[in-house]
């Protein structure tokens, strides 16, 4: 057992689990440095669909679980399009690497969950509100989508993640203003730098798909202020349910499963 003596008593050694998350991060960054090479150069075009899963990693010499996690980094970042039971693609039109959110994301390492759901709800409800004001049809069609991924990948916490930060980041979108669609995407990407580490903790998605659908429905039907209050419900109900989920391997106490008792979860 990896461990440190101070003043008598033994204490877990840190250092073994940081130097695996710098690894881990260092596998994610070679896959995303990777695939954004092979876009830039023209390798990959808009609609190119990816190697299998299992070529890819072997190519990278990386593991599928790496693999895996760096694929769900573009997909948050709208680079890559994952299509379930198909495969996963590059977007259309996607954003230029050196001008994405990533440069940013440095300035959001290390906050705590409250604040980022502070900052959330206060951005996104009003974007919300924008898109239903503002939203076209094409944005319609991408949050119906979206919202048909979201359902199909309830069984999958980690999919359900990257369509649920998808949505949103089409709401901003939508709103019009490309300032607060920058701010958004900023924080989407770093939103699943953090929760794809828990994510699989989460009790149930089915309730949040359907807040979604609702949100959705308002936008599309352009009621501002219904987006509004939506949005904020939406963001509410996922803090309280963040803060309910089970540690992995823990057991659910007795009557934590009943619906009643519990709020609405959500991957993001």
């Amino acid at each position: 057992m990896n461990s440190i003596s101070w003043i008598g008593k033994k204490v877990s050694d840190p250092m073994p689990q940081a130097i695996e998350e710098e690894q881990t991060t260092h596998r994610t960054m070679q896959v995303v440095n990777h695939i954004s090479s092979l876009i830039e150069n023209g390798t990959l075009q808009p609609g190119d669909k990816i190697p299998p899963e299992r070529e890819f990693a072997r190519s990278l010499k990386i593991s599928r679980a790496s693999l895996r996690t760096g694929i769900g980094y573009l997909a948050a970042m709208g680079v890559m399009k994952i299509r379930h039971g198909v495969g996963t693609f590059v977007a259309d039109g996607p954003p230029e690497f050196g001008k994405t959110s990533m440069s940013l994301m440095s300035a959001l390492h290390g906050f705590q969950s409250w604040q980022m759901f502070e900052a959330r709800i206060i951005l996104e409800s009003h974007v919300a509100a924008l898109a239903a004001e503002r939203g076209k049809d094409d944005h319609h069609a991408a949050l119906a989508e979206e919202v048909a991924d979201m359902f199909a990948a309830i069984e999958s916490p980690s999919d359900y993640l990257i369509h649920d930060l998808m949505f949103h980041r089409i709401i901003s979108q939508a709103s019009g203003n490309p300032i607060l669609a920058a701010i958004i995407e900023t924080i989407t990407t770093a939103l699943y730098d953090s929760r794809r580490k828990t994510v699989e903790h989460s009790i149930d998605l089915r309730e949040s798909a359907e807040m979604h659908r609702e949100l959705y429905r308002a936008i599309r039907a352009h009621k501002p202020q219904e987006a509004h209050n939506l949005m904020e419900q939406h963001l509410r109900m996922a803090q309280s349910a963040q803060g309910m989920e089970r540690p992995h391997g823990r057991k659910p106490s007795p009557g934590s499963s009943r619906k009643k008792s519990s709020p609405s979860a959500s991957a993001a």
